[in-house]
């Protein structure tokens, strides 16, 4: 059977450093760090008081005030950022087969604030369950990509992916499969995340998963130096348009990268720690290789998953070197993380519209607040560190890793 090739005709973005997608390269490019002090919630307790929060965010600049009560904030990211990634595409809602248009959404957590809130209503109460109607359906991870099909009538394949922080990448993945095997004209994909509330920053300090770096947030997220300590939590999301080639040619649609592959695996090895040697991070890329059709040597750039995690970094460089050999001192490497946090299940989607972005620019962003050299790291990597590198981007690699050894790469290149 023959494929059908798969490209991408537009893109949304909800970040910690821009609100759309023109200000999230702008932040991209320039180096701008998403984090700062919390203000969703007194702090004072909490061993991490700072994340990347988005900054400008008004639910009613979006959605009516009635509709914004029926929807969790992982609900609101995805439809703004698919509002925007729809427009972008310049499809005609009224011409496209409707059968024939999927949404395929990524979330590790959903509406986690949703379900803190209400169960804080029941523990302070007398007993007596009064919950929200709308408690279950604006909590459940699936509403999301429910409530875009809702909004705009697509009928085709229509769930959530689920695999922590590499949710979105698996999303996108699947969508890939779907336009591939002809089942798709069109996907809507990405993801989206809304954990920065008491559980979250909670939970995750509970793990010893963050940095606690209070001195200093705006440098907090530095991976692949010496004194990372952990990863800073982020919210947002980020909305692709993925589109059957001959489909997109057909109404002269921009095209922005094709996607020529996507390797999946599995660490099999902890809940929450990355192998120590990278052994599934290196089986994901080569099977992404192999997906894609493509050698080693033809990758310019890899957007790491890289959450400034003590042992999380030098894993990953280490299944790169095994991967690549020699070719990857070649290639820039970079940790967009560094600027947006860790949108956990949102993470993928953001990271590839970085990746896409890198190639439409030739210019690889930065990988942020590196001062301190890892002596675990070989130094003849280019880490792209501290400002962003003009280089002809031709072949770019996303990396998404999740808990439970989940592992996504996802590969695009320029259209030809």
């Amino acid at each position: 059977m023959q494929l059908k090739r798969v490209v991408v005709t537009g893109l949304g973005a909800l970040t910690p450093i821009g609100n759309n997608v023109e200000a999230y390269w702008d932040g991209l490019k320039n180096g701008k760090s998403g984090s700062a002090p919390i203000t969703y919630f007194d702090t004072e307790k909490f061993k991490t008081k700072f994340a990347c929060e988005l900054k400008g965010y008004n639910p009613e600049d979006h959605f009516d005030r009635k509709e914004a009560r029926k929807l969790d904030r992982f609900a609101q990211y995805a439809l703004v950022s698919t509002e925007e990634a729809i427009k972008d595409s310049g499809l005609d809602l009224d011409k496209v087969d409707k059968f024939k248009v999927g949404v395929v959404w990524g979330a590790g957590i959903g509406g986690l604030e949703t379900f803190q809130n209400e169960m804080i209503n029941y523990a302070e109460g007398d007993g007596t369950p009064r919950f929200n109607p709308f408690f279950i359906p604006k909590m459940i991870a699936d509403i999301a990509p429910g409530n875009i099909s809702i909004k705009y009538g697509f009928m085709g394949p229509n769930y959530t992916t689920v695999s922590a922080c590499a949710s979105s990448a698996n999303a996108l993945i699947d969508a890939l499969n779907y336009i591939r095997l002809g089942h798709c004209e069109v996907v809507v994909t990405g993801g989206s995340e809304a954990a920065v509330t008491i559980a979250g920053m909670g939970g995750f300090n509970a793990m010893h998963a963050l940095s606690t770096r209070n001195d200093s947030p705006e440098t907090a997220s530095r991976p692949f130096d010496a004194t990372r300590d952990g990863f800073v939590l982020g919210e947002g999301a980020g909305a692709l348009i993925l589109e059957e080639y001959e489909h997109a040619k057909a109404r002269g649609a921009k095209i922005y990268a094709e996607v020529i592959g996507g390797g999946l695996s599995s660490d099999a090895y902890h809940m929450t720690a990355p192998h120590p040697e990278g052994i599934g991070v290196v089986k994901v890329m080569e099977n992404c290789l192999e997906n894609a059709g493509i050698k080693p040597e033809e990758v310019d750039a890899i957007n790491t998953h890289g959450t400034s995690t003590p042992l999380g970094d030098v894993a990953e460089l280490k299944a790169i070197s095994k991967v690549f050999g020699d070719h990857a001192h070649k290639i820039n490497i970079n940790s967009t993380k560094s600027m947006t946090g860790h949108l956990l299940g949102a993470a993928g989607a953001i990271e590839a519209i970085a990746s896409i972005l890198a190639m439409e620019h030739n210019l690889v962003p930065p990988t942020i607040n590196h001062s301190v050299v890892d002596e675990n790291i070989d130094p003849k990597f280019n880490l792209t560190l501290n400002k962003a590198q003009a280089r002809e981007v031709n072949v770019a690699m996303s990396n998404t890793f999740g808990f439970g050894g989940h592992n996504a790469c996802v590969l695009f290149r320029k259209i030809s």
